[in-house]
């Protein structure tokens, strides 16, 4: 990849990731007491996109309905823990690894701290010291992440 063409994409993504924080921060911080509805299960989720996986958040925090979070979640998946409506499931691996710019090694500016604004706790800590520095997925399990996030609910089996 070019240089020129590498600014353009980091631009971009720059762009996207501060119009998109700047909704995000307008959003209600939590949701409903208490989730109504069928649940939302989310499994084997392998991430992606940063910045397409807040605006889903964003529609699972909205839909007022249970999310689940089981089988495995990497990347940008683990946004999705920390809804108010969420759980995870107790036999689950999360993992984390640096934000990439897709086919490269390259870790884009913004964007960690755009995925550190969901985590809490010891999570939080460990991205910021650890993982959001790392080529290599780090997987917990969901225990573990429990651990680390005392205020993560473990859904029921």
């Amino acid at each position: 990849m070019s240089m020129p063409s590498l600014l353009t994409r980091l631009s971009s993504a720059l762009v996207l990731a501060l119009a998109l924080g700047a909704g995000v921060a307008s959003l209600p911080a939590t949701a409903e007491a208490q989730p109504r509805g069928k649940p939302i299960v989310i499994v084997n989720n392998r991430g992606g996109n940063v910045v397409e996986a807040i605006r889903q958040r964003n529609k699972l925090a909205a839909s007022g309905r249970p999310v689940e979070v089981r089988g495995y979640c990497r990347s940008a998946c683990t946004i999705y823990i920390t809804l108010p409506n969420a759980c995870l499931g107790p036999r689950a691996t999360v993992g984390f690894h640096a934000p990439r710019i897709p086919g490269t090694t390259i870790i884009p500016p913004i964007v960690d701290e755009l995925m550190a604004q969901y985590y809490r706790n010891g999570i939080l800590h460990m991205w910021n010291a650890r993982w959001k520095h790392s080529l290599k997925m780090q997987k917990i399990s969901a225990r573990e992440y429990v651990r680390l996030d005392p205020q993560t609910r473990l859904c029921r089996n």
